[in-house]
């Protein structure tokens, strides 16, 4: 124990969690320390009185028992099957033992020796380096670990099991450091491990190319771990991860599995110097080290999948549907929040994904250059340091020479600015006009960068390429001079900033079936796609008489340009042809009737797959056979996860013509061909969500019930793909969706106790919205009758299932009397964790 320097004597309080320790001896210098006398324990508090600690220097020893086996919250240490490990972020180190459990007190973990039966045991793993193993009396045997960088306790971990590995390794550049890389798992699953191993080695390289970043130690060890609250955690040379993010195969794994496990083992291992060396002071600077580390981990997948379109479109959509939502909800936080009760409450996509947009904001005003040079400016400053936001901000002005006082603004302000824009062109001096204007929750204007690109209104080709306008008042007009004819503005190219974009063309959707046809952006592209769709939807929803409308016709000329691109960017081309989410539809719309949504969405599917099934059919037909011809090696390429996206769409069309037995008894046949023929999970799993939906005759229904028999028969208890069997069945397009649901709970593979399984099941039953939020509100009562057994077990879990009832508002008045009436059961509760308490009692205001 050293004293800090800004300390002046005072008291030592260590954290602990009263329900998760017992205190059996406390030590000070070899002393016995006496409660009441030496020390108090006062809830989760222990405090050593500055008389007691004389100048503050010494060493303080701890004894206390736990029990992990019982530990069902998955926080501190715990047993998840037969192994043993930890998980300490953000306050799981006080379930450990008692210590300053804070980001900011850095310390040296120089000596963490880790003892067990060696038969039951035989892989002990620590953070840093291992100095020494050796074998102890009664068929026990220890490992001993030093880690030399100084570290949080949050970083703190270990791992005790009888694990399988794969093994490699990678030498750094340019020191040519050697470093042993290993990735452990339950022995069973160690033939799933060899593209999270090759996904770090493409990390460790990508980050020395892009960043002038190595690795800084000798080893560098993953485990897969089956019970765990979070994806992964980016433990200093340790790093445990949900299987979910760690194993694959062509049979268990989906194209999206393998793009998320490369996505999170980058992400991991980026947090090694955005995160570790350079950690945040407190945890209200939490998206100083996830902002940011989202933000690198975004690139690096976009630069391994070779297209940062495909990429960024990715992103966008899960931004729009899940932090919009939250943005414009009662647990709306900046990105930097002011207060929590439980800081598990804040791991949220506005700290993480939101908080990457503002760093990539950085990069879009500075440049690539200058934003790189903001980063070394940032390490060489702080490295070894628990810092603030502002020293971010600050690094990046200093290194570039800018004042970002006013973009500062973006870690304080919650919500989501909207940005309006406006145009004219002056045919007598050539020069176009294009007025943007700014309204958000902050009092002053922010600084907003809009990517902005100019199209001829006649040729469609591009006359002004992308700049970047900083949006820095309530209302700017810029000026485009020496133009010979009219233009055509794309706003926002990328998504250069967060926000939600509104025109005032007159003929608004003229614009974007221009710009969906002509714009050289990628994006915009696609995004002035989404809007011709969305408006088509929600026409249909208001019960407009669409024969008086040109939107179906734009949408129809959009759809079957898009249906009959050559080429292989076949991943852009599937997004292309994908309507907007119900998640993203409902953002737009100030009260939402979900059921009434999610018929007029399936409407406009059903009219598109109608107008065009053969069309559909025959590039379906084409990609099977391309499919099929290039052999029975399954890849994970660009080339082969574009075709297999774009036929799974194709798929899903085909599906939603349906009204007639022949139509059904069609699409059913031609979804369970697919899902006999195919392979590769990705493919047999499309095909088992078209089917699952289908009800009706007796051959529709006996294909479902087959394939869903024959997709679990297949799984053979594999965790992954059963979590995959349950999650499509809670997404059913069935009227008795919820009874069946139910009978799943008494299913014996089923748990609350494993937050994957409980979140295949259970969460993906409140993303199925038109059945949770089905008249009656028989889904919210499932809901918190659900998670009040949860919140015994595991509140990180029941907090986030709780999340699902907030929005009460937004739902018209007798769903949101009916989630409210529920939230309040929930409110009542005695006893009820920190973490629910935290949303349930926002939720209620």
């Amino acid at each position: 124990v050293v004293p800090n320097d800004a300390a002046e004597g005072g008291d030592m309080v260590l954290d602990g969690e009263a329900d998760a320790l017992t205190l059996l001896s406390i030590q000070l210098n070899g002393r016995d320390l006496v409660e009441g006398i030496d020390y108090t324990l006062e809830g989760d508090t222990l405090t050593i009185p500055s008389q007691v600690l004389g100048d503050g220097t010494g060493t303080l020893v701890t004894k206390v028992e736990i029990e992990p086996e019982t530990n069902t919250q998955l926080s501190g240490l715990y047993k998840s099957g037969t192994m043993y490990c930890t998980q300490c972020e953000a306050m799981g180190f006080r379930r450990i033992t008692f210590y300053p459990d804070r980001p900011d007190n850095m310390a040296i973990f120089d000596s963490v020796r880790i003892e067990a039966n060696e038969s039951l045991y035989p892989v002990l793993l620590g953070n840093g380096n291992k100095i020494s193993e050796g074998s102890t009396e009664g068929g026990r045997h220890y490992a001993t670990w030093s880690d030399p960088y100084p570290k949080p306790s949050y970083l703190f971990c270990m791992v005790a099991g009888n694990l399988g590995s794969v093994k490699s390794s990678y030498t750094t550049r340019p020191s040519g450091r050697k470093v042993h890389l290993e990735v452990f798992s339950e022995p069973d699953n160690v033939n799933k491990l060899d593209y999270a191993m090759e996904s770090l080695k493409k990390s460790m390289k990508w980050d020395e190319d892009t960043f002038g970043l190595e690795y800084d130690l000798d080893i560098y060890n993953i485990v897969a771990v089956n019970d765990f609250n979070m994806g992964a955690m980016e433990n200093k040379g340790l790093n445990v991860f949900n299987t979910a993010y760690v194993l694959a195969d062509p049979k268990s794994a989906a194209d999206s599995d393998y793009e998320r496990i490369e996505s999170v083992i980058g992400h991991e291992y980026f947090h090694n110097w955005t995160g570790n060396r350079v950690t945040c002071r407190d945890w209200f600077q939490l998206t100083l080290k996830e902002g940011l580390t989202v933000y690198r981990d975004q690139e690096f997948s976009g630069d391994m999948m070779n297209s940062h379109a495909v990429k960024r479109i990715e992103d966008v959509r899960a931004l729009r549907a899940g932090q919009f939502a939250q943005d414009a909800g009662p647990m709306s936080h900046p990105i930097r929040p002011e207060s929590y009760i439980s800081m598990d409450n804040f791991y949220t996509a506005t700290v993480y994904s939101k908080g990457a947009e503002v760093i990539r904001m950085y990069r879009t005003l500075l440049g690539k250059d200058g934003f790189r040079k903001g980063m070394d400016l940032y390490f060489e400053r702080h490295d070894g340091n628990a810092v603030t936001c502002d020293d971010f901000l600050s690094a990046m002005s200093d290194a570039n020479e800018v004042d970002l006082t006013q973009f500062g603004l973006w870690y304080s302000t919650n919500g989501t600015p909207t940005v309006k824009y406006e145009s004219k062109y002056d045919d007598e001096t050539k020069t176009f006009y294009l007025t943007l204007s700014q309204e958000s929750n902050s009092d002053e204007p922010m600084h907003i960068p809009v990517a902005v690109g100019l199209l001829d209104k006649v040729s469609g080709k591009e006359v002004v390429p992308t700049k970047v306008l900083d949006l820095k008042e309530e209302t700017q007009t810029f000026e485009f001079p020496g133009l010979e004819g009219d233009v055509l503005p794309s706003v926002l190219r990328g998504f250069s900033a967060p926000v939600k974009l509104v025109g005032s063309s007159e003929d608004e959707e003229k614009d974007w079936a221009f710009l969906a046809a002509n714009d050289s952006d990628g994006f915009n592209r696609w995004g002035n796609g989404q809007s011709l769709y969305a408006s088509l939807i929600f026409q249909t929803l208001r019960g407009e008489q669409l024969s008086e409308s040109k939107t179906p016709e734009y949408v129809f000329e959009a759809f079957q340009r898009t249906l009959a691109l050559d080429g292989d960017d076949y991943s852009i081309q599937a997004y292309a042809l994908i309507l907007p989410s119900e998640s993203t539809l409902a953002e737009e719309l100030e009260v939402v009737d979900p059921v009434a949504l999610h018929k007029a969405r399936g409407d406009v599917k059903k009219s598109i797959a109608r107008k065009f099934q053969t069309e559909i059919r025959a590039k379906y037909d084409e990609l099977t056979s391309a499919m099929e011809s290039s052999g029975e090696d399954f890849k994970v390429d660009a080339t082969s996860i574009g075709q297999r996206s774009l036929r799974n769409v194709l798929l899903d069309y085909l599906c939603a013509v349906n009204e007639t037995p022949e139509e059904r008894d069609a699409a059913s046949a031609l979804a369970m061909k697919q899902f006999e023929s195919s392979y590769g999970m990705t493919d047999r799993y499309a095909a088992l969500s078209c089917l699952v939906s289908m009800d009706g005759e007796e051959s529709v229904v006996a294909r479902r019930e087959v394939a869903l028999q024959k997709f679990y028969d297949d799984a053979e208890g594999d965790a992954l793909v059963l979590n995959k069997w349950f999650r499509v069945q809670a997404l059913a397009d069935l009227p008795d969706v919820l009874d069946r649901v139910k009978a799943l709970t008494e299913h014996p593979e089923f748990t609350l106790s494993n937050p994957n399984r409980c979140r295949s099941l259970i969460s993906a039953f409140s993303m199925n919205s038109a059945h949770f939020h089905a008249e009656g509100g028989a889904g919210y009562e499932f809901m918190v009758e659900t998670v009040a057994k949860v919140d015994k077990l595991n509140p990180q879990m029941s907090s986030r299932m709780g999340g699902s009832l907030i929005q009460w508002k937004r739902y018209g008045e007798e769903r949101g009397a009916s989630m409210k009436a529920e939230l309040q059961k929930l409110a009542d509760m005695k006893p009820i964790s920190n973490d629910l308490f935290e949303v349930v009692s926002r939720g209620l205001k």
